[in-house]
Formats: structure tokens, sequence, C-alpha cells
């Protein structure tokens, strides 16, 4: 595979976030390698949407990896005997995946490794979010250091670069952001419990965060729910 001086591996789950992340990318002018992980979410109508959403949005490649997180269980989205709460609690909720962002981006490492890129995109957001652990600034700092002592290419010099251009936005300036970069948010997938045609239930956290950031931002919400 010939790869261009500038490409980057950007994590995209078919959702809002990774959506917009991916056409910042575009727009700063990378060659934009899209991974999806296939980790046992409750549905796959989000990995049909990243597929979408990286074809819309010109990516040079796409592939989807079978990780099997339900082997640990321990969140509502890997257990299928842990219901996905539709009111909002107190602490970090139990749709919290252990250590998925971990997993994501040591798998998009390697990947970027391997492609001989030195960036890395992720849309991980710190203000209009759940409250996960590793969606934070100092977990993202925490991995690009990582990184760059874990890697052939870093002790090599080329150094690894973790970008999360979301991490301080709220939901309406994301969607505003992709909205004039000419993110379809239609073809995206936010929800956590989604049918299999990839509507929405309207009830859960991830849904209500895109109602509200929709409104917020004074754009109309494209999602179709059941």
């Amino acid at each position: 595979m010939s790869v261009p001086d500038k490409a980057a591996v950007i994590l995209l789950s078919g959702g809002l976030d990774s959506a917009t992340t991916l056409a910042m990318a575009r727009r700063d002018g990378y060659a934009c390698y899209c991974l999806s992980l296939d980790y046992g979410q409750r549905h796959r109508a989000e990995l049909d949407a990243a597929a979408k959403v990286a074809q819309s949005l010109g990516a040079a490649a796409h592939r989807t990896l079978k990780l099997d997180l339900t082997a640990f269980g321990g969140s509502a989205l890997t257990d299928s005997n842990i219901a996905v709460p539709t009111t909002p609690s107190a602490g970090i909720p139990i749709t919290y995946v252990p250590a998925r962002n971990t997993i994501m981006l040591s798998l998009a490492l390697a990947w970027s490794e391997a492609l001989n890129a030195h960036d890395i995109f992720i849309g991980a957001n710190a203000v209009d979010y759940s409250g996960y652990p590793d969606c934070r600034p100092a977990f993202i700092e925490a991995f690009e250091k990582l990184a760059n002592l874990a890697t052939k290419a870093a002790v090599e010099g080329a150094r690894c670069h973790i970008h999360a251009p979301l991490i301080n936005l709220s939901k309406a300036q994301i969607i505003q952001q992709g909205h004039a970069l000419g993110v379809d948010y239609g073809l995206t997938v936010s929800c956590y419990q989604a049918d299999a045609l990839g509507r929405a239930c309207g009830q859960c956290d991830s849904c209500r965060l895109r109602q509200q950031g929709f409104a917020a931002a004074g754009i109309p919400d494209p999602t179709r729910y059941c």
C-alpha cells in the first residue's frame, strides 16, 4: 500500500463526534485511514454508519477489526444482561466500556506505525459527554507519552501525535463545525441501542446529548428515531 507523506489513522465509530473528527482531519490535509472496532457492541448499525461516513468524507481506506470485548463484559454496551439506562445517573454510567479508548488507541497506534504515519485522531470530548475517564485531556496526553516510549518509529525519531480536536468543544460547537465542513449527520448513528435500521431510541444518554447539541446549534436534527 502506497501511503502519502501526510497520513493519519482516524478512529471512526460511526457516531457524530468521530465523523466530525474525520472531516477536520481531511480539512487539515491528511490522507485518512479510518479504523472501526467491532467489539461486541449492542448493535451493528454504528459499524454500517462508519462505512458510509468513511466513503462520504473521502477516506483513503477504512478497516473494521473484530475484537470481542463481551468476553469481559462490565458494560451495558457489551453485556446483554445489563440494560442501557434511559435516565441520567450520578457518577460514571454503566455504558462505560472498560479501557475501550485505551484499546482502540493501541490498535490505531499499531496501524499507524505499520503505515509509517505519525498522527492519530480520536473524537474524544470532555465537555458535553457522559463522564468517561478515557475522554479526558489528561488521558490523551498520557497515551501520547506512552506511544512515544513504546514504538520503534518514535525511538528512531518519528514522534507520534494524538489529536483530539473536539476535546474542549460543546456538542453544539462540534455540530456547527461539522455542518460547515459538509458532514452528513443523517449517516451517523450515536444511539447506544439503535435498531437494525439505525433508528435511535431517543432516550439513552447519547441520544440526549445529541438532541441537545442540535437544538443548541440551531441546526435541524436529521436523526431517525424509532
